[in-house]
């Protein structure tokens, strides 16, 4: 694996970034459905991904020799903690993806106005 740089990650933070203004731009929402759905998967995507990113930088913070054993770090690895479950939390967006995608599989498959239906 290549080394993973600052600038990596600004990259990848600016093309969430991008994705978030193409939104903003109100395009067709299947095709907005194709290109969050990587994000919200429940396995791989975005919250269960930091989650475990703030989980591993607590074990790095709590295992470094040269970190002094105290209150203030033992509460900022709490925090951190705290933080990553509150992201695993938000895989159920998962299941509002699924709930999305069905709406518009059944917008697509019935006749008339979506006012109608």
């Amino acid at each position: 694996m290549p080394a993973l740089t600052q600038d990596t990650i600004r990259t990848l933070t600016e093309t969430l970034a991008d994705l978030t203004d193409y939104l903003r731009e109100n395009p067709d929402p299947a095709e907005a459905l194709a290109l969050v759905e990587p994000l919200l998967d429940e396995y791989t995507g975005l919250p269960v991904q930091l989650a475990d990113t703030l989980r591993a930088l607590a074990r790095t913070v709590q295992e470094h020799q040269a970190n002094p054993r105290s209150a203030h770090v033992n509460r900022l690895i709490a925090e951190l903690r705290t933080a990553a479950g509150e992201q695993t939390g938000q895989h159920t967006l998962h299941y509002v993806l699924d709930d999305l995608r069905e709406l518009y599989d059944d917008a697509a498959s019935e006749p008339g106005c979506s006012w109608c239906r």
